[in-house]
């Protein structure tokens, strides 16, 4: 016998339906949806023999065709940019907490940075019908191209990074961003105050909105101190430590060489640890340096590092909590919150050593 006539010949498996859990345990198929829709209406025991019918038989209860029949939604999908940096984790973690306290799973993608692939995620997890979806955009996501995919019904919440391009006004889609600006401003006007006067900013790419906000912040903290910004004080680089700490030559190329550097994220600045060190640098002694997010690595690193706390899992929270908020008035007007940010202190960023 073939294979493929061996696979004919296997008996087709009878799919259960709710007219035989009914049957099965003696109850209307009312009672039945009722149970399977965690209604309060039915008492325990009879919810606790249709659970068991349910058991029995294998009944496999299909959410997206109830979703679609009642026009309810039982999860919201989440596209992170980079599930490797270890601030989209903690962020994604603070979106599945709160979503799950309100009995919604969270269906999670990632672009990894890439505009094709986001497009991608974006129909696939669209095909579960969510209520709504958090989108963290890869680097210079358009505008026009997210509508397309997602379409203008559909409840949106950009976290993080904006679109480049226009969109149609009345599109129910918020944002919650951090602010990238005042907090650069902060983390150099802190080195400056600690005697650092050749100051670099290190990481990111500049097609980023946050990059660009960033950076305008380091460049006021540094105008503002009539601080001159050399030119190769600027290292572009993926904000991954690997490539930050290959980079880090770049940083010494010419004279004269910065004392310190802004890093675009704390990935980054991690990764430019590991590059002082293969220098034959200490970092927080011979190099200071801050990072931007407070993932929970950077208070353990050696050393520590000075950083602007944007409370990852909180702000993932805030994100559930913004879409959950625009389900539940879908026709108020869009809005764009911005988190602030908290300079912390620590070890990575001392005042320079004296020449001799």
């Amino acid at each position: 016998m073939t294979d493929s006539a061996a696979l004919d010949s296997l008996p087709t498996r009878h799919k259960v339906t709710v007219t035989d859990i009914a049957a099965g345990c003696g109850v209307s198929r009312a009672t039945v949806s009722l149970v399977l829709r965690g209604s309060p209406l039915v008492s325990r025991d009879t919810r606790a023999r249709v659970q068991e019918e349910l058991r029995r038989q294998g009944y496999i209860y299909n959410r997206a065709a109830a979703n679609l029949r009642r026009q309810t939604s039982s999860s919201i999908a989440l596209v992170i940019n980079d599930l490797a940096n270890p601030f989209f984790a903690e962020f994604a973690a603070g979106v599945d907490d709160a979503l799950g306290a309100a009995n919604l799973v969270t269906l999670l993608g990632t672009s990894g940075e890439s505009g094709t692939r986001q497009q991608a995620v974006l129909g696939s997890l669209l095909e579960h019908a969510p209520g709504g979806l958090i989108l963290s955009p890869a680097e210079g996501s358009k505008a026009a191209d997210v509508l397309a995919a997602v379409g203008a019904q559909t409840p949106l919440l950009l976290f993080n990074r904006d679109l480049d391009g226009e969109l149609p006004e009345g599109l129910p889609w918020d944002r919650l961003l951090l602010d990238n600006r005042r907090g650069a401003r902060l983390a150099t006007a802190h080195l400056i105050a600690q005697g650092h006067r050749r100051i670099a900013f290190f990481g990111g790419h500049v097609d980023s909105m946050p990059f660009r906000e960033r950076h305008a912040g380091y460049l006021e903290a540094m105008y503002e101190a009539c601080l001159p910004v050399a030119p190769h004080w600027l290292v572009e680089n993926a904000s991954t430590r690997l490539e930050a700490a290959a980079q880090c030559p770049r940083l010494f190329a010419a004279e004269p060489a910065p004392t310190a550097a802004i890093c675009y994220n704390d990935a980054v600045a991690l990764g430019l640890m590991l590059g002082l060190r293969q220098r034959g640098l200490v970092p927080g002694r011979d190099f200071a340096l801050t990072g931007f997010d407070d993932i929970a690595e950077a208070a353990l690193s050696t050393p520590a590092l000075t950083t602007l706390s944007a409370a990852p899992r909180e702000r993932g929270r805030q994100a559930a909590e913004l879409i959950l908020a625009r389900l539940r008035a879908p026709h108020a007007a869009p809005q764009t919150v911005v988190a602030p940010v908290q300079l912390v202190v620590r070890d990575s960023s001392p005042s320079p050593l004296p020449r001799h």
